[in-house]
């Protein structure tokens, strides 16, 4: 072992990731595993996704990580008597031994991705240990931390990825090796990803998980609004306490790499044409008379080339590309690095939100994020708003920029596939 990287290593302290006794579903007093899982919550396309959700089944975790009710404190303290009184009824029951869960997700297309549950240590943005590519919008983490606060539990993992070297081949080995054991669950949802959970809790398999990770850091793939909620949440409570740590799904990109997807924007005032009418000569207008997929490989083409989107809510779909430069100089911030500066949603949210259409881009009365393609043209065109559809970033360019300590515009990426949540919560007073 190299002393030095280790003592440097230790002094930044790296990722702590530290047991828990999980919050898990009981398979006898549910319908089936698969009808209580849920989207992370804000992938849930509502109001759709929820109805949906609900009907499942009666105990579908849903109703914990999105509550319905008429106002957000009503929505906060439904979910709370909702999670006692499934602890009361054995609904949800406590694992009886604290540890880490090695977590599987597989598709039937050779998607395979495996990694690592645990109470991961809540650190500053200093300490350079957790790097988030994203920025936040203060009205998410506000809600996230209400829910959090009246339920006083993680709901759902976060997805954060580290690169994986000769310094965790023992980690890796021990997630393979327990792997092939039987899993304290295994289900299969209806987007076709069968999943499958084990417990860790040797002491000497903690300590070489443990050991490994406190020589990383790791990057936020999916949950940047439920990581700053939990430094909000920390900073409520004096240390030590539960509210130290928060609940993540750790996976080594170097063997499993996650797929990077776009989020789509569904713009609700905005008519197409009235979108389309405002960018003059700013943009080149190409009108496509094709299926969605066809649609989508004529944005990825183009995206090749430079900035691109795809709009849509009228019945037809309307390639926008081809920016014109002396725009981009004058609306694109110009204190940022190349990478940055030649996004796709800088120039969405710089350009075209800020200064063609006049769309307040924290405003959910005006913008809503979909992570589906389909769902935000359906949505778009039933309510007569514009769906602005947006092609993915390469993983690389994502983590380059955090390395710099650049966040990328929000809602900038998804990465996947995501965990299910559902599978494991964490109590923070159990």
């Amino acid at each position: 072992m190299n002393t030095a990287g280790h003592s440097e290593a230790t002094e930044r302290r790296g990722l702590e990731l530290t047991p828990f006794r999980g919050l898990r579903y009981d398979p006898d007093r549910v319908g089936s595993l698969a009808a209580v899982t849920s989207p992370p919550y804000d992938v849930v396309v509502r109001p759709d996704g929820v109805h949906h959700l609900e009907s499942a089944d009666p105990h579908n975790i849903v109703r914990l990580i999105l509550p319905q009710a008429a106002t957000p404190g009503d929505r906060n303290d439904q979910a709370a008597e909702t999670l006692r009184r499934w602890l009361s009824e054995g609904v949800l029951t406590t694992d009886p031994d604290p540890g880490l869960y090695v977590y599987e997700q597989r598709d039937g297309n050779g998607m395979l991705q495996r990694g690592v549950i645990g109470a991961l240590r809540v650190s500053d943005p200093a300490e350079r240990v957790v790097l988030p590519h994203e920025d936040v919008m203060p009205h998410i983490v506000a809600d996230r931390a209400a829910l959090m606060r009246a339920t006083s539990a993680n709901l759902e993992p976060l997805l954060l990825t580290y690169r994986g070297d000769d310094s965790t081949t023992a980690t890796a080995d021990l997630i393979e090796r327990t792997a092939e054991q039987p899993p304290l669950l295994a289900t299969t949802t209806e987007d076709g990803f069968s999943h499958r959970l084990w417990s860790v809790t040797a002491p000497a398999d903690l300590a070489t998980i443990q050991a490994d990770l406190a020589r990383h850091q790791a990057l936020i793939a999916d949950g940047h609004h439920r990581w700053a909620t939990y430094r909000r949440l920390r900073t409520e409570h004096p240390s030590p306490s539960a509210w130290d740590h928060g609940l993540v799904l750790l996976v080594d990109t170097a063997r499993y790499p996650l797929r990077v997807r776009a989020i789509h924007r569904l713009l609700h005032d905005l008519p197409v044409g009235e979108a389309l009418g405002a960018l003059d000569d700013h943009f080149r207008v190409r009108r496509l008379q094709v299926p969605l997929p066809e649609a989508l490989e004529a944005l990825a083409d183009a995206a090749c080339a430079g900035n691109a989107f795809l709009l849509a809510g009228d019945g037809a779909f309307h390639l926008i590309d081809d920016p014109d430069p002396e725009l981009l100089a004058r609306t694109v911030p110009a204190d940022r690095p190349t990478a940055w500066r030649t996004l796709d949603a800088t120039v969405l949210h710089a350009t075209l939100l800020d200064h063609v259409w006049h769309i307040p881009e924290d405003s959910p009365a005006h913008i809503t994020y979909i992570h589906d393609a389909a769902a935000t043209v359906a949505k778009a065109e039933r309510d007569g708003g514009t769906a602005v559809l947006m092609h993915p970033v390469r993983e690389e360019v994502v983590r380059d920029l955090a390395r710099q300590g650049v966040t990328m515009p929000r809602k900038s990426t998804s990465f996947g596939p995501k965990p299910a949540s559902g599978l494991v919560l964490r109590a923070l007073d159990l």
